[in-house]
């Protein structure tokens, strides 16, 4: 093979068609950039992980417990606070705060901090270094969210409980928190000591205990922690170190990377189908050029050869523009990414992800080259005179097994590459191959059918328009295939949005409730009550709550799970405080699907509870099964008569652990209470009155609920909404590169209907004919593909009732079938202005 004279062959074929070349390879550019800025924003991400991961946790070490750590516990704590150079305790919780200027409240976390913590890393304030005098001074520090809503500044008073604290300084950032995590309740900071008398740290109140630990340096913590894992974990504490915090935040960024880049790789994969499709018209505008090649003793080999590595030169040129375009790109994702993100990204070049993607566009410019490649092979000398528009079958070229199959090895190595198991790899391989058979079999079924019921009572026009889309070397397959996938991504990303937003909605009218109460002690329970009765707001529900532990499944207790390792009881079972009520009767939203429900128990009988399916499941309990709970140091004996399934979609009262009536009754309890409140005024108002008489209560707002969710879900959807686009502009620039390289056979085309007396305005309407009817169909078509898929995330996902947007549907449908006639009208502009003598003198 004399690989001199078919490089030389190539470049000398190429000089009249490189720009049609380039268009060739442009619909992958994209999708390359896509995957170099997603992999260079990863591996610039990991080195931030890396460098920033004792910011992330704040201290070398961290305990936290869900419930006031126990007296062994604290022993414990005390060993290590002993090998250590520093040490802070932290108490975290829910509470309202109050801004008396603004005549404002709202559910906040509150972070009572005793130390200086954090030992790693800055609160960024304003005025900047003020938190230095966190613990030294009386006062606050508070989110700048809270700040600008309420209106407030530095040194303006707020109210938390039973005190009044001035604004000390307003948080910008802290360690360890992206922006977002503070949406729904922003931050407050304040010293321990300072919430003396402030009534909130009452009975039931759900507290958060957190220990932070500064070790000198050279001390081995994981290995320390290792060693003390087993104790740990009895004492019901959950540890957290420079190194597991940087693994699992690793983990968890590197799988929305990983989803980011699969969305990418659909666009590549869009771009793949384009390359495919405009190479077969390429090639079959170049049979005249073959043949006569072969009549001059080339070899079908050598032509071969000629055409494929003109198509990985150009693929190479094409990767390299793409992996440059994609370095460039992930300059903008931090802007993009960095509120939900909980450090601080940079930006760097990865020459390992621009050689990526270069290797990548040569690849894929020869692996889907190949198919229609395939035909120059089967050119005879006598097509020199013998050229038939009559396109060949693939698939009866056994060689187009083989490259299926290596196409089919390409796309699952690379989806696996992004997937944590196999599983998830075939699953997303055949989702995506469903998805583009359905889109291929629908383009298929439509020509089919336009031929077989061709409408011959339309106007002229609209006849021509419609038959283009089953002429030779049509396009109608690739652009429903590119358009309509495009659509689905955006139609669906879309729809899950709306289906979040109204499932909110939905059960919050389901309920009518729209207002929550809890923290409430029984000695408020009365009050609380009446003063909303006064102001006219139904009391919907007032549930008791009990705070408790679980304490042995069966006999078998935590420690006896920590010591066998093969006990069928999970130690997660023992983890945390569960929040249970007690009852006579099922609620709406509850229905007994195992055992026997249980009402009322007496004095002297043994306790009686039911459980959530869910909950049951995962510790692993079924009916008959004898439980006991620490309830306050007193241990409560207890059977399971019953398993529930339960209905978590509502905005209602709904417990894991229901006991029988006469079972906890005397325990130590604090109160939830549900009300419907009319507007936003009259909300705000009462949520001032309930913080001025009963500061220790917290109230969530269902209306600032769906506002601060539904700006959660923006700031995601955008993200989302930056990588689809992606896949939207190579459907464009597929839609662009097919019109522009079938530009010659349309030339005949027009030339013909303009010989035959066709005007101008004539040939506009056939091309806008034709485009709108692609348009509609591909849209159309993705958008059922959308409904599905969401359809089918609601039900099996989301477990909620799917209620489409018909005005989001009507409105993207439209915009999608303007893009397609505009693109395609605006590049056949040169085709239809041009006069038959010119055309016919160019030919």
């Amino acid at each position: 093979m004399n690989w001199r004279w078919i490089l030389l062959m190539a470049w000398r074929d190429s000089r009249k068609n490189r720009s049609r070349l380039f268009l060739f390879i442009s619909s992958i550019i994209l999708g390359i950039a896509a995957l170099v800025a997603m992999n260079s924003f990863n591996e610039n991400l990991r080195k931030d992980i890396d460098s920033q991961a004792a910011e992330l946790i704040g201290a070398d070490l961290e305990l936290e417990s869900r419930r006031e750590p126990s007296a062994e516990a604290m022993k414990f704590i005390d060993s290590l606070k002993g090998m250590s150079e520093d040490f802070a305790k932290e108490e975290r919780f829910m509470s309202m705060i109050r801004f008396p200027k603004a005549e404002g409240s709202r559910l906040v976390q509150v972070r009572a901090i005793e130390g200086h913590y954090p030992f790693y890393g800055e609160v960024e304030t304003n005025p900047s270094d003020s938190y230095r005098d966190f613990g030294t001074k009386a006062g606050v520090y508070v989110e700048n969210s809270l700040l600008l809503q309420f209106n407030a500044v530095v040194n303006d008073s707020v109210q938390l409980g039973n005190n009044s604290y001035p604004i000390l300084g307003n948080v910008l950032s802290q360690p360890g928190q992206a922006a977002i995590a503070g949406a729904m309740a922003p931050s407050v900071f304040v010293p321990i000591a300072q919430l003396k008398n402030s009534g909130l740290q009452q009975q039931g109140s759900r507290i958060e205990y957190h220990y932070y630990f500064k070790f000198p340096k050279g001390f081995a913590v994981d290995k320390e922690v290792e060693k003390l894992d087993k104790k740990i974990e009895e004492l019901q504490l959950r540890a957290s170190t420079i190194q597991t915090t940087k693994e699992n935040t690793g983990r968890s960024f590197a799988d929305m990377a990983s989803f980011m880049e699969l969305v990418g790789f659909v666009a590549l994969l869009l771009g793949c189908i384009g390359v495919s499709s405009s190479v077969q018209i390429y090639v079959r505008e170049k049979l005249l050029s073959v043949a006569v090649l072969r009549c001059l003793g080339t070899t079908a080999k050598q032509a071969f050869y000629i055409f494929l590595v003109q198509f990985a030169g150009i693929g190479l040129i094409g990767g390299i523009i793409g992996a440059v375009l994609g370095s460039l790109i992930q300059y903008l994702i931090p802007v993009v990414m960095q509120d939900v993100i909980p450090v601080s990204l940079t930006t760097g070049v990865s020459w390992l992800a621009i050689l990526e993607g270069i290797g990548l566009g040569v690849v894929i410019a020869v692996l889907f080259a190949l198919l229609p490649l395939l035909a120059v092979r089967n050119i005879s000398p006598l097509n020199s005179i013998r050229i038939s528009d009559k396109e060949e079958s693939m698939f009866k070229d056994k060689m187009s097994w083989w490259v299926y199959l290596l196409i089919l090895i390409f796309i699952t190595g690379f989806a696996r590459l992004q997937m944590a198991d196999w599983i998830q790899t075939l699953v997303f391989v055949a989702g995506v191959g469903i998805t583009f058979l359905l889109l291929y079999g629908v383009a298929k079924a439509f020509t089919y059918l336009i031929r077989k019921f061709f409408p011959k009572g339309w106007p002229y026009l609209w006849r021509q328009g419609l038959s283009n889309l089953y002429r030779p070397n049509n396009q109608t397959v690739i652009l429903m295939i590119s358009i309509g996938l495009g659509t689905a991504l955006i139609s669906t990303m879309f729809l899950v949005q709306d289906l979040l937003i109204n499932r909110v909605k939905i059960s919050s009218e389901q309920s009518q409730a729209n207002m929550l109460m809890f923290d409430i002690q029984p000695s408020q329970h009365e009050s609380l009550s009446k003063m909303a009765k006064e102001e006219g707001y139904p009391i919907l529900e007032a549930v008791p709550v009990v705070t408790m532990q679980l304490q042995s499944v069966n006999g078998v207790t935590l420690k006896d799970v920590v010591a066998d390792t093969s006990s069928e009881v999970s130690s997660r079972a023992f983890r945390g405080e569960i929040r249970a009520t007690y009852r006579d009767s099922l609620t709406k939203t509850e229905s007994i699907i195992s055992g026997k429900w249980v009402g009322v128990v007496g004095n002297k009988d043994t306790a009686s509870v039911s459980l959530d399916q869910n909950y049951a499941d995962n510790i692993k309990v079924k009916v008959g099964d004898r439980l006991s709970f620490n309830v306050q140091g007193l241990i409560i004996p207890a059977k399971v008569s019953s398993i529930r399934q339960v209905d978590w979609n509502r905005f209602q009262s709904n417990f894991r652990v229901v006991f029988a009536k006469g079972s906890i009754d005397q325990a130590p309890q604090f109160y939830l209470m549900m009300t419907k409140v009319p507007t936003e005024i009259e909300s705000s108002k009462f949520q001032q009155k309930i913080v001025n008489n009963f500061p220790n209560v917290s109230v969530i707002d269902m209306n600032a609920v769906l506002t601060v969710l539904q700006e959660i879900l923006d700031k995601i959807g955008f993200i989302i909404q930056f990588m689809g686009a992606f896949s939207i502009l190579t459907g464009i620039i597929v839609l662009i590169s097919s019109v522009r390289i079938s530009k010659f056979q349309r030339i005949r085309e027009n030339v013909l209907l303009r010989t035959l007396g066709a005007s101008r305005k004539q040939i506009y309407l056939i091309t806008i004919s034709e485009y709108l009817f692609l348009g509609l169909l591909s849209a159309l078509t993705g958008i059922i593909i959308s409904l599905l898929a969401s359809y089918l995330l609601a039900i099996f996902v989301f477990e909620s009732v799917f209620v489409p947007s018909i005005g989001m549907i009507a409105l993207l449908l439209v915009l999608i079938v303007g893009l397609t006639v505009l693109i395609g009208l605006i590049n056949s502009l040169s085709v239809i202005n041009r006069s038959p003598l010119e055309a016919l003198r160019k030919e």
